[in-house]
């Protein structure tokens, strides 16, 4: 799932030093200042994927896709990291089951604040991973669910 991140972040933003964060052991759930784009699973396995990053690497991340400086969080910014979540989402289900067919992924969401608690699922089925840029660190989420939610 991490060299899939990293291809992801590769061949989409053209960030291609993306480092792998050591593992925590309490996963994050609060952020400020930050967006958050999420995808959820459902069948086989059922959960949500998030990206989790600080508004100025979400800037670079849009401006890397679109190949022009970005600089004002607007929906171009949101686009590209439901976009990127996305991809990461579809990654993951192809990793998760039979090639992911027996998975569907919701349309993707995103939300933004200064001060955000996020909680999807037990911490205790859930996977983080970390990276880190040049210009500051993100996070991958993926919650899983024993019961099938509801969107």
């Amino acid at each position: 799932m991490v060299n899939h991140v990293r291809e992801v972040f590769s061949t989409m933003v053209g960030i291609n030093d993306l480092l792998h964060l050591p593992p925590v052991i309490n996963p994050t759930t609060h952020f400020e200042n930050s967006i958050t784009a999420m995808v959820g699973l459902v069948g086989a396995y059922n959960g949500i994927v998030s990206l989790h990053a600080p508004r100025n690497l979400a800037l670079n991340f849009t401006s890397g896709m679109l190949g022009v400086e970005v600089n004002d969080v607007d929906d171009d910014v949101y686009d590209a990291l439901r976009e990127i979540t996305n991809m990461i989402a579809g990654g993951f289900k192809q990793h998760l089951s039979k090639g992911g067919l027996d998975i569907r992924l919701s349309t993707p969401s995103v939300i933004t604040g200064n001060d955000c608690f996020f909680a999807a699922g037990r911490l205790d089925n859930a996977l983080q991973l970390g990276f880190a840029t040049n210009d500051g660190w993100f996070l991958v989420n993926a919650a899983f669910f024993s019961e099938k939610p509801t969107f």
